[in-house]
């Protein structure tokens, strides 16, 4: 079979993908955790891998960065190969000072300065991107029993990484936002519209709060190892 952007075989991923942003780190994540592992797509050098996990059959794909790339693969995922679950895992940017790198933030809820939404535009208002609610139990429940700090709320999905203004950020972070990435809203308005599941899990890799200390590229693959294990676990 195949979509436009992904030639894997009909049969070839599992009804759960966890979805990195870079293809290296998919690749990673499928010889570091999963067995009998089988490389099922690589268009665009966007890898797909699928293996087992404790006898779980599990996905790993890579999403690219921002909403247009994710939004595209998730898409193709749900609609053209069963896909029923999309589990993103990612690093992100913290907007409060309790949260501290590498911990893990499970995101609840996705607001966006991305026009995103506007697709729906005979809705009259903005809709609320929002992760499915039992894997967001499970995953919080999962990262305490692991003594992993986790932190649960509602992040930012962004559009743009370089903002002209620095002091962007305040407005969203006196709201209580937790933090910033960059794909969780295309993932979840696409889930609902489509009748799946998704959730993003985040690690915390920078503090716009604290700018002494940056993760070094050991560090995040490390502090990632969690969140993924996390992952794997609710993986259904």
């Amino acid at each position: 079979m195949g979509t436009p952007h992904i030639n894997a075989k009909d049969g070839a991923f599992a009804k759960t993908v966890l979805m990195p942003g870079d293809p290296k780190r998919a690749e990673w994540i499928a010889k570091t955790f999963l067995t009998d592992v089988e490389k099922v797509t690589d268009v665009r050098n966007i890898w797909g891998f699928t293996g087992y996990y404790n006898g779980k059959k599990i996905s790993v794909m890579a999403s690219g960065m921002g909403h247009p790339s994710i939004g595209i693969y998730s898409h193709e995922l749900f609609t053209g190969y069963g896909v029923e679950t999309i589990i993103r895992i990612g690093t992100c940017g913290s907007y409060q000072p309790n949260i501290k790198l590498f911990d893990v933030i499970v995101a609840i809820g996705s607001s966006t300065d991305s026009n995103w939404s506007a697709q729906f535009n005979l809705l009259g208002g903005t809709y609320s991107a929002i992760g499915d609610f039992d894997l967001a139990v499970k995953a919080r429940d999962e990262a305490r029993n692991k003594k992993i700090p986790v932190h649960v709320g509602q992040i930012l999905s962004a559009d743009v990484f370089y903002d002209d203004n620095p002091d962007a950020w305040k407005k969203w972070a006196r709201l209580g936002v937790l933090g910033v990435e960059m794909e969780s809203y295309a993932l979840y308005t696409t889930a609902a519209k489509l009748g799946k599941k998704a959730l993003c899990l985040l690690t915390v890799s920078d503090s716009f709060t604290d700018h002494s200390r940056i993760a070094t590229v050991e560090e995040r693959q490390l502090g990632l190892a969690q969140m993924v294990k996390v992952a794997l676990e609710i993986a259904e």
